[in-house]
Formats: structure tokens, C-alpha cells, sequence
């Protein structure tokens, strides 16, 4: 197939920006740590890159999109190994698939593969061993991100060529059930498995730098063009609907999370703004491509407000999802997964599409959540009965940047002179109400 210069620049810059969205998760996530320790938070994704980078040439391709599928649940990663045969043709040409040279969608799907792996660090902030984090992102993307893609992407059973597809088409635009709901069911699972943080619950634990954490939300939102339009795969009107939809959705969910913060709290903070602008992202992220602008509107102000009353929960049913990546990931994920039976505008409820579209995407959502949980549990319970989760708690306490890295993120901080402040805002006032009562 004659290869299609516009396409390929087009994906080239989207697989950039994606790649964007890592370093800065980094500093999302850095911001919303202590002090102590913001260098390890960060750390975290940067390790990610490195592991996954690597795995994704050797056999994550071939897992998720090879043509050899093994019960619709992944691909055999012996076919591509090395992306042999991915590449080039058998005259040594460029394989180009849809005018697209395949090579250049290798770049634009590794860069999904780490960020969503990535994500999962959030739940887990302050208190892990660093080497069980790089093996456990390893075995991650293995088990759990290469599968999941392959089933929704790749032809696999949670796909329009799956068994779900009888009902209707399920609908998962860049990302909705491979990413968020795979990325957060994991940082719930994760945070059962390895336990609260000293002081959880007891002390205010809140960001020590909210700029970092503005920063960081800004690139991810740059980033996520590339994430939901480069999905179009193509220069042209869906990417540029896809383009109009996300930055719609983020901006609607910036005000539903302000507002439900102003009316419990008394105070629309900059650290809701940053959050409502990645849970309107995420729930656009599977529909970008199937709702209207004043759909994306609807959609993004229900999962800012949800997605801020969700973060609470975490003080109520005592789990440390440190960062918030289940109150944001997870139901944001499902929000929008689940919302494009609704609000699609081919084949959503208000649309006079009838109950099949809601049910196929409810269905996907629920065996993505199952999936990834019994996966993520046996990989979590295997690492922490051989090599341990936990840092000691001096390490903890003292802070993990100085310890485990060897380097502190501020000069002049030592383990003894950083401060323990607690988070920010609702969250703090939920603790101190828990601690109380």
C-alpha cells in the first residue's frame, strides 16, 4: 500500500506527544508527594519508560497485535519477537498498513503501554522498594496492558470481532477500558495488597509543590491530543472531532469539580483544577470519537463531580490510594466507558439507539475490571511473599528520595529537616473528621 506522507506525520507527532504524557505524570504525581520523597514519586514513571520500552520491541507488539491469537485473550509473542517481520516486507520494504508505515504505530502504541503502567504509581506513593516496582511493571504490562489491548484492540474478545459484538459494537476510542479502568482497578488492588502509609488516616499528608502539580496537568492534557486525536489515525475530521471533544470534556469537568468543591468545602482549589481537568480527559478518552461537543459538555461535568466525590472514599473505606488514581482513573474510566451508551450519537440511549449499545459497553467495562484485578492481585501477592513491597519504616519516615536514590529533590533537605505535611483541602478536613470520630 502507497504510503501516506500527511498520516505518517501526523502519527509521528501524536506518538510525541503521548510520550509527553509520561514526564509529565512525573510531575503530577511529584507535586502531589512530600518532599521527602517527590524524586522517588517521579522516579516511578521514568522507570516505567525504561522497562516497557524495552519489553514492548521484544514481545509486547506481537502480544497485542499479532495475527496468532490465543483464546481472543492475547496474541503469541514468539511471532513478532523483536518485531521480527513487523518492519519490513519480504523485498525489504517498509510495511505500510493503511498508509501508515506499521513501524511508526509500534512508536504510537508503546508510548499507551507506558503511561498507562505508569499511572498505577500513584496509588502506591511513598512507601514501596523501587526494585519491586520496576520487576512489578515488567510482569504488569506482560499479564495485564499487553492482553487487554489485544482483547479491545487487537481482534481479541472484548473487540467488534469478539463475542460481546452480538449485542453491539463495543466502543473503546483510545483508551477508556485498555487504560484507565486497567490502570486503576490495579492501584486499588495494589493499595489493598500493600497497605496504608504511616500516618494515613492519623496526619494531614498534602502536596509540597501545587505548581508542579498545575505543570504537570497542562502537559498531560497537551499530551492527550496526541492520546484521543492521533487515535483517529488520520489528519482529518475525526481527529479534529476527537480534538474538540477533549478539550470540551476537560474543560466541563475542571467546573463540575470546582463546584462540588466550593459546595463542601468552601474553597474551588488549584489542586481540584489540575484533577478535574485529567478526570475530564479520562472519561473522554473512550468517547472521543462517538459523542457531540455539547455530549462531551454533559460528560465531563458529570465526571468532574464524580470523580471529586469519589476521591473522598478512600478515607472512608480506609485503602491509600495515595495519589487518587482509583477516584480518578478508575471511575472516571468507567464513567466515560459506560456514558457512550448514553451519549453516543450513533446508537446511545438519548439518541434513540435503544438499551444495546449501554449493555455491551457495561459488559467490556465489567470483564476489563475482572481481568485486571485477578491479574493484578496474583502478580502483587507473588512479589510481596519474594521480594517485598514495603521499605522499612525508618526509610519511610525519613523519606525514601535520600535512601533508596541517594539524592534529595531540594537542596540542603536531609531526611532529618523534611517536613511531614499531609494533603491538601477536603481530604485533609476528611482526615481530621475520621481521626475524631
Amino acid at each position: 500500500m502507497e504510503l501516506d506522507t500527511g498520516v505518517t506525520a501526523w502519527m509521528l507527532v501524536s506518538a510525541s506527544l503521548v510520550l509527553l504524557m509520561t514526564p509529565g505524570l512525573a510531575l503530577f504525581y511529584g507535586g502531589m508527594t512530600r518532599s521527602k520523597s517527590v524524586l522517588n514519586m517521579m522516579m516511578m514513571s521514568f522507570g516505567a519508560m525504561g522497562v516497557i520500552g524495552v519489553l514492548y520491541v521484544l514481545w509486547g507488539w506481537s502480544m497485542s497485535y499479532g495475527s496468532q491469537s490465543i483464546g481472543g485473550i492475547f496474541a503469541n509473542p514468539f511471532e513478532m519477537f523483536g518485531l521480527a517481520g513487523a518492519i519490513y516486507d519480504e523485498g525489504g520494504e517498509f510495511i505500510v498498513d493503511g498508509g501508515l508505515p506499521v513501524v511508526v504505530d509500534v512508536g504510537f502504541q508503546v508510548t499507551f503501554a507506558i503511561i498507562t503502567t505508569a499511572l498505577i504509581s500513584g496509588a502506591l506513593a511513598e512507601r514501596v522498594k523501587f526494585g519491586t516496582w520496576m520487576v512489578f511493571t515488567g510482569l504488569w504490562v506482560t499479564l495485564a496492558y499487553f492482553p487487554m489491548a489485544h482483547m479491545v484492540w487487537g481482534g481479541g474478545l472484548l473487540s467488534g470481532d469478539g463475542p460481546f459484538a452480538s449485542i453491539a459494537e463495543p466502543v473503546d476510542f483510545a483508551g477508556g477500558t485498555v487504560v484507565h479502568i486497567n490502570a486503576g482497578v490495579a492501584a486499588l488492588v495494589l493499595a489493598l495488597i500493600v497497605g496504608r502509609r504511616k500516618g494515613f488516616g492519623t496526619e494531614a499528608i498534602k502536596p509540597h509543590n501545587l505548581p508542579f502539580v498545575m505543570l504537570g496537568a497542562a502537559l498531560l492534557w497537551f499530551g492527550w491530543f496526541g492520546f484521543n486525536a492521533g487515535s483517529a489515525y488520520g489528519a482529518d475530521g475525526m481527529a479534529g472531532l476527537a480534538w474538540v471533544n477533549t478539550t470540551t470534556a476537560a474543560a466541563a469537568a475542571i467546573l463540575g469539580w470546582l463546584v462540588v468543591e466550593k459546595l463542601r468545602d468552601g474553597h474551588a482549589t488549584s489542586l481540584g483544577a489540575a484533577s478535574g481537568i485529567v478526570a475530564g480527559l479520562v472519561a473522554i478518552t473512550p468517547a472521543a470519537g462517538s459523542l457531540s461537543p455539547v455530549g462531551s459538555i454533559v460528560l465531563g461535568l458529570l465526571a468532574g463531580a464524580l470523580c471529586a466525590l469519589a476521591v473522598g472514599l478512600k478515607y472512608k473505606l480506609g485503602y491509600d490510594d495515595s495519589l487518587d488514581v482509583v477516584g480518578v482513573h478508575l471511575v472516571g474510566g468507567l464513567v466515560g466507558t459506560v456514558m457512550i451508551g448514553v451519549l453516543a450519537t450513533d446508537g446511545g440511549l438519548l439518541y434513540g439507539g435503544g438499551p444495546a449499545l449501554l449493555a455491551v459497553q457495561v459488559i467490556i467495562a465489567a470483564v476489563a475490571m475482572l481481568l485486571s484485578g485477578v491479574v493484578t492481585a496474583v502478580i502483587a501477592l507473588a512479589l510481596k511473599a519474594t521480594m517485598g513491597w514495603r521499605v522499612d519504616e525508618a526509610t519511610e519516615v525519613g523519606g525514601i528520595d535520600l535512601v533508596v536514590h541517594g539524592e534529595s529533590g531540594y537542596e540542603g533537605l536531609s531526611s532529618g529537616r523534611i517536613s511531614t505535611e499531609g494533603r491538601l483541602g477536603t481530604q485533609a478536613r476528611d482526615v481530621n473528621s475520621e481521626a475524631k470520630a
